[in-house]
């Protein structure tokens, strides 16, 4: 529960709202700061009373089964779930599980598509205190190996989307073979051998509820779930998302009242936190009702949102793009949307959607996976993540702010710059820095990995000895009225297709390819495309051309080794390359040049997916690439 000092600055801040007017000529900004302060109050609140009572998101959905069993938990495919329906469901995967004789805290890895099965699935393994390794279902090859292997699963579940079953027969033989793995959607006739029926075993399992006691080892710190991530170096690495973060992240809908005659519609992987963590939790957090679509669609967009009764959405900035595009229509200010909450919404589009659909109010965050906080927008400004005065910093002490920070960061030497006292300097008005976050003593790792991994994402001894911070990697503005603009990530991972690409990732794979000497990758900015298209510069070894069966081996090996989104668009091929002093590629140039000829003298190549290679981008036809959707 919250204190009595602040339970003070509460009604501090709520006396204060009263002489907002008078404020406003010496702060202008001070009612923004209220309206953003009391709608993290409401988090808190919440958030608070299950930690300190030990609420974990499968008690709370177990109170609801017992609530409203007959209420409407999903809609998807013309189908209805209720609560009860996905109760029996996670029953059966629960007691399915238990039959394996598995320990108290193992994982269980999952690779599923947005379907009923992952969150029965989800709830099943919570039911007995598992972990749920949420696989990256557009994974292949050696990404999809390490993922797997990463996690340390017990058993892999697959579902019943088109080749993921192929997918993980590719790298089967470099799994254990004692590793159960069970598929959805196939008959145990129709699976090769070493894989087992899903559908089978829950046909012939009854809903039989499990005891509590099963998770009685179970505490806040226990991982809930591992979500990949990117990061900035390497391959997916799981990021570790507890019971506590689960709590807390099942709350921030109530910034605006997300309550239980809500629908909220989810066309996002479930796989991301995004709409795991925001869509799906905080739907159970208040016993809502949630809209599932397998894949997103732009032209089915708002005739699921009419068809469901959808009230809140979550997105990703990409999406309302896509959804520009749709012809207009009579019907498009035709729904019952009252926000519209997720990242990414980039400054070019958030009007234009905002006012062709009439949507009231848009919500825009800022935050990370493994991070340990979140930047919020409650006050619809547009283009804004969220707020950070000096008020605001202050009053993120008592937990009505984030205990975020943004601080001055030297770009060339790609570190935070510290005053004579050693000690970081916060960013001010008109000023744009590194976003940091405060991280609770508890928390000693990010990742499941190594202590060296994890240590790379700390910042320590930044305003006070001993003190921690985690480092997003992104640089945020400060405006004159404090609010925040996300402005550019840093180091190694950009952003496409609504996926966090590695670059280092990208470039051990076509590193392998024995006529490639070198490899830097990066991301750039193509117009009306959000995000940073892959672009490769290539440093071919001595002797080797650039000739047909060279490009058509490079997409090739991107097209068996590389997610579709990871594989870069354009290739740029070098006759050297440039290194920092620490041997590390230079990029600021190359992602300024991009990939107009008209600039770049190298050969520039753009992917050709008709013919399964690269073709020559010239003048002419660089121009057609800029008017394409990527």
């Amino acid at each position: 529960m919250p204190s009595n000092r602040t339970n003070v600055l509460y009604g501090a801040a709520g006396a204060a709202a009263g002489g907002v007017v008078a404020w406003r000529s010496l702060f202008p900004w001070i009612g923004d700061d209220l309206t953003t302060a009391l709608g993290m109050k409401k988090v808190g609140d919440r958030k608070d009373t299950d930690l300190a009572n030990e609420v974990y998101l499968i008690d709370t959905f177990e109170g609801f089964v017992k609530q409203h069993p007959n209420k409407v938990f999903l809609y998807f495919e013309e189908r209805e779930y209720t609560y009860e329906f996905v109760n029996n469901m996670a029953n059966k995967i629960a007691n399915i599980v238990l039959s394996l004789n598995l320990s108290p805290g193992d994982t269980v890895a999952t690779m599923i598509e947005n379907e009923p099965s992952f969150v029965w699935t989800l709830l099943g393994l919570q039911k007995i205190g598992l972990v749920d390794a949420f696989i990256n279902y557009h994974l292949t090859a050696e990404p999809l190996l390490h993922s797997i292997r990463a996690s340390s699963a017990k058993v892999v579940i697959i579902g019943s989307g088109e080749g993921l079953l192929e997918s993980v027969n590719e790298i089967r033989h470099n799994l254990s073979e004692n590793l159960p793995i069970y598929v959805q959607g196939r008959s145990q006739s129709e699976l090769p051998p070493g894989y087992l029926s899903l559908d089978h075993a829950m046909e012939r399992t009854l809903p039989l509820p499990v005891s509590k006691h099963l998770r009685s080892h179970v505490t806040l710190m226990s991982p809930l779930c591992y979500i990949y991530t990117s990061g900035t170096t390497g391959l997916p690495k799981p990021a570790i998302f507890n019971q506590a973060k689960a709590i807390s992240a099942s709350k921030i809908w109530a910034s605006f009242d997300f309550n239980d005659s809500d629908v909220s519609y989810a066309v996002t992987p479930l796989y991301h936190s995004g709409a795991a963590s925001l869509c799906l939790m905080n739907t159970i957090a208040v016993g809502a009702s949630m809209a599932l679509r397998r894949k997103f669609s732009a032209r089915h967009y708002w005739e699921d949102c009419r068809k469901y009764k959808v009230t809140v959405v979550h997105y990703i900035g990409e999406l309302f793009r896509y959804i520009l595009k749709v012809p207009e229509s009579p019907l498009d200010d035709v729904h019952n949307i009252r926000v519209a909450m997720g990242n990414g919404l980039r400054l070019d589009i958030w009007k234009k959607f905002q006012d062709r659909f009439k949507i009231p109010v848009i919500v825009e965050h800022f935050g990370a996976t493994e991070g340990t906080s979140i930047a919020i927008n409650l006050t619809n400004k547009v283009g804004a993540v969220g707020r950070l005065s000096p008020l605001m910093r202050f009053a993120s002490k008592y937990k009505l702010s984030a205990p975020i920070r943004v601080i001055h960061y030297d770009r060339v030497k790609d570190e935070p710059i510290r005053g004579k006292n050693g000690f970081c300097i916060d960013c001010g008005a008109g000023e744009e820095g590194l976003i940091i976050s405060e991280v609770p003593e508890t928390t000693t790792q990010f990742y499941v990995g190594s202590k060296a991994m994890n240590e790379k994402k700390f910042l320590r001894d930044v305003f006070v000895k001993g003190d921690a911070y985690f480092n997003y990697g992104d640089i945020l503005f400060v405006d004159k009225d404090y609010y925040l603009y996300f402005r550019d990530r840093l180091g190694d991972t950009f952003r496409w297709k609504s996926e966090n690409v590695s670059t280092r990732e990208v470039a051990e794979v076509l590193s392998t390819l024995k006529f490639i000497q070198d490899v830097n990758v990066y991301g750039v900015e193509v117009p009306d495309n959000d995000g940073k298209a892959g672009m490769a510069a290539i440093l071919l070894k001595d002797g080797t051309s650039i000739t047909p069966e060279v490009l058509q081996q490079i997409y090739k090996k991107c097209a068996k080794s590389l997610p579709s989104y990871a594989r870069p668009i354009f290739l740029r091929f070098q006759a050297d390359f440039n290194v920092t002093q620490t041997m590390k590629h230079k990029k600021s140039d190359l992602v300024k040049e991009g990939y107009n000829p008209d600039i770049v003298s190298d050969p520039l190549f753009c992917v050709d997916v008709k013919n399964k290679t690269y073709s020559p981008l010239d003048s002419s036809s660089f121009h057609q690439v800029i008017k394409s959707r990527l």
